[in-house]
């Protein structure tokens, strides 16, 4: 018991409960002690059960070996702890409620039982009482006549006293009391009748039979007031002061659980009488009809409230059945709402309808808060279903939405049609508040930003993770259409999930396909996120202002939408590696299923007698496609600079990758029936330094630098496998790195960069060209 008490006084209370008083909840639990970590958590609890454990001392010994970073974490974990434990008290009080109130009354019936039996034992007792003077009075009649006439004269000469005549009086008083609904008055004289009663049979000065009369008047007289103000509480005139002074009566009379009933019988019969007076129509309007039907019912419980707690004040009992009887009223509102407001906005996607309606009903449910009742949870746990169908549906139609667009979409990036018309010189300023996206990409962005201004408000309904989840999947729906629209992605073999069997337009030119990267980055990177923002409690307060506003992403983004963002641009890898792998392929393979790219056309190059020393056809074909990229990108992703160099990079990357894992290449380089000439083995070094010269501090990261020089030692080391040197075969570094730069120069049209110069800013600025003579050292050790 002392420990269920202590738990009590340090639990909080719970959502739901009356604040003023404790709930009908507490009561800790022993520790299970199943295993020793249990036993050995006991035996350090004991400290806390001590009687002179000093909570101040503990703290401070505690806190001393702390930093200020390990206070902070301490504090952050203790305020989630007390957030998780004031919610588990909620919710066994709440659990416990309807098993509270059932016992409360079955102990009222087994009071009202007790007090039956205690009258019928005074009955009994004051019957036996007479029958054995009525014995004693038959067993004076051996008495003589004379004494007998004198005992009766004494009596008949004596005057009755005091008590005698209020005895003769007071059911006549008591008549004429209730008759004139004179309340106050017939306590009074009930409570003065019990004292007498009690004093008469204490002191012996009525006879039990006149004690029993007055006891069955006291009884007789209660029933008859109790009755009589049960019928005026249920009477729809009683109101305000006149109902509460007839349950504070009836409470007087020891039928407080009686009282308490009809006192909120009474609130419950005037509520639904002015309910009768809104009518929901099919032309209503639902935010009206809620707001109507809100104003009555809280009214009406907040009014409740206030009698319970000026009548019967904290007591548990009452105040259980009081929150019981509020959450009721409160259910049964909710289901009205969502018959004829809520329900049919949310199946119709009218998101912003059904927002509308939440807001009103809880904001009215919230004032209860001031009164310390807190009804809210009941209303979003009812509302919440509805509400998610409505998001559903909304996601459901930009999804569908998007989609018809798609299918007749040119891929071409254009500015909003409701953006200003500037000058070059604002262009920049423009792409930021006003991007250029094609027309399917402006609708999906158009429509998120109105889906998140309707959303916004039902943050208070922890619908932010499923918000931003649905959105994610219709981000992925709509990826998925633009890597159907890369050309030959509609015969590769992996079926994209959610893409079904939707038409979309192809790009069929390079600019078209960097249009759709274009459209999934800028999405993903700017638009949505900062569309998630409004979903922040920081953007929900309503006293933000401008400078507020425009804090960093990291300051006003939630940590579940860092992650959101971090999906987003995962889904747009997905659509770079379909672009990048479906150009290798194209540079890979030609149309009747040769390749471009295989051992042979450096075998066969010892065949040559005079070969004209050249990059390869594929090799020189990828630097035209990246140069021409280039040039593209530079003017479709102004300010993301960064997303269009990685997307070159990957798409140089793609091309090495294969040929490194390409086991039939090298299976012929190493094992084929004839090995690697030495025109073979300078063609192919001359290739891998031709994408070094031309991807260094541009194209080419650490890694595929790395993987270049390998398949280079690779070539090697199978030249020389064969008996042959590669120092003896190879010329001088200067003479690779001359044909690489002419060979830039005339399909650029400019002067190639020379050799160890790159971009200040390119993200691979330190990534140094390779030697001649490192790699041939690399080989033949």
């Amino acid at each position: 018991m002392s420990s269920a008490k202590s738990s009590r006084s340090r639990a909080s209370a719970p959502s739901g409960v009356i604040s003023a008083g404790s709930g009908p909840g507490g009561g800790g639990g022993a520790l299970a002690q199943d295993g020793g970590g249990a036993v050995q958590l006991t035996d350090k609890l004991k400290i806390f059960k001590t009687d002179n454990f000093d909570p101040d001392a503990y703290v401070q010994s505690k806190c001393q070996t702390m930093n200020e970073k390990d206070i902070k974490h301490l504090c952050s974990y203790l305020h989630d702890l007390k957030k998780a434990s004031a919610e588990e008290m909620r919710r066994s009080v709440y659990a416990n409620y309807a098993a509270f109130i059932r016992t409360s009354k079955e102990i009222s019936d087994l009071e009202g039982e007790l007090l039956s039996i205690r009258n019928l034992l005074s009955t009994q007792a004051a019957l036996i009482h007479n029958l054995a003077e009525g014995v004693h009075v038959d067993s004076l009649s051996a008495k003589s006549e004379g004494s007998m006439a004198d005992d009766i004269s004494n009596v008949e000469d004596r005057e009755p006293s005091d008590t005698e005549k209020w005895l003769v009086e007071f059911p006549d008083t008591l008549d004429v009391l209730l008759a004139e609904r004179r309340v106050d008055e017939a306590l009074d004289a009930l409570d003065e009748a019990e004292r007498i009663a009690a004093d008469a049979k204490e002191n012996k000065k009525l006879r039990p039979a006149d004690i029993m009369s007055l006891q069955t008047a006291i009884t007789d007289h209660r029933q008859k007031l109790a009755d009589q103000l049960a019928e005026a509480a249920c009477q729809s005139s009683t109101r305000g002061v006149e109902l509460r002074a007839a349950a504070s009566a009836l409470k007087r009379l020891g039928d407080g659980h009686r009282a308490h009933t009809l006192l909120l019988n009474a609130h419950n019969q005037r509520l639904q009488y002015n309910m009768q007076t809104i009518h929901p129509t099919s032309t209503s309007y639902g935010g009206a009809y809620t707001a109507a039907l809100s104003q009555q019912v809280f009214s009406a419980i907040a009014q409740a409230v206030n009698d319970s707690l000026e009548v019967f004040g904290n007591e548990s009992a009452y105040l259980s059945e009081l929150v019981t009887w509020s959450t009721k009223q409160t259910e049964a509102f909710a289901q009205l709402v969502l018959r004829h407001a809520l329900a049919s906005s949310a199946a119709a996607g009218g998101l912003r309808a059904a927002a509308e309606c939440v807001q009103i009903a809880i904001g009215h449910c919230s004032l209860l808060e001031n009164r310390g009742l807190a009804l809210s949870s009941v209303l979003m746990n009812l509302f919440k279903p509805s509400v998610e169908l409505a998001l559903a549906a909304n996601l459901k139609r930009i999804e569908e939405s998007t989609a018809a667009l798609a299918a007749a979409d040119d891929w071409v990036l254009v500015y909003p049609p409701s953006a200003p018309r500037t000058s070059s010189r604002g262009a920049s300023a423009t792409s930021n508040v006003h991007p250029k996206l094609s027309s399917s990409a402006h609708r999906f962005n158009s429509m998120v930003q109105d889906f998140f201004e309707d959303v916004g408000p039902l943050l208070s309904m922890q619908l932010g993770g499923s918000t931003l989840n649905g959105l994610l999947k219709v981000f992925n729906s709509y990826v998925n259409l633009l890597i159907n629209a890369l050309p030959g992605s509609m015969e590769d073999e992996q079926i994209l999930e959610g893409s079904g069997n939707k038409l979309v337009r192809m790009a069929d030119t390079e600019m078209q396909q960097l249009a759709l990267l274009a459209n999934a980055s800028l999405l993903a990177e700017d638009l949505l996120p900062r569309a998630a923002v409004k979903l922040s409690p920081l953007y929900q307060g309503s006293g933000i202002d401008e400078p507020r506003k425009k804090t960093s992403d990291r300051q006003n983004r939630m940590p579940e939408q860092r992650e959101w963002k971090r999906k987003l641009q995962r889904t747009v890898d997905r659509l770079r590696d379909s672009f990048c792998r479906q150009h290798a392929l194209d540079l890979i393979f030609a149309e009747d299923g040769g390749t471009y790219l295989s051992a042979e056309m450096y075998i066969n190059m010892d065949n040559v007698d005079d070969p004209e020393w050249s990059p390869s056809p594929i090799f020189q074909e990828l630097f035209a496609k990246l140069n021409r990229m280039s040039i593209i990108v530079a003017d479709m992703f102004v300010g993301r600079e960064r997303f269009a160099t990685l997307l070159l990079m990957r798409l140089i990357e793609t091309v090495i990758l294969w040929l490194s894992e390409d086991q039939t290449f090298w299976e012929e380089i190493e094992q084929g029936p004839r090995p690697l000439g030495p025109k073979g083995l300078v063609q192919f070094y001359l290739d891998m330094q031709f994408v070094i010269v031309f991807g260094q501090g541009r194209y080419l990261s650490r890694h595929v630098h790395q993987v270049i020089i390998d398949i280079i030692d690779k070539a090697m080391n199978a030249f020389s496998a064969a008996g042959q040197n590669p120092d003896e075969v190879l010329p001088a570094d200067d003479w690779f790195i001359g044909i690489a730069e002419e060979t830039i120069s005339k399909i650029s049209g400019k002067y190639a960069m020379a050799n160890g110069e790159r971009e200040a800013h390119s993200p691979t600025a330190s990534v140094s060209a390779l030697s001649m003579s490192s790699v041939r050292s690399h080989g033949s050790s």
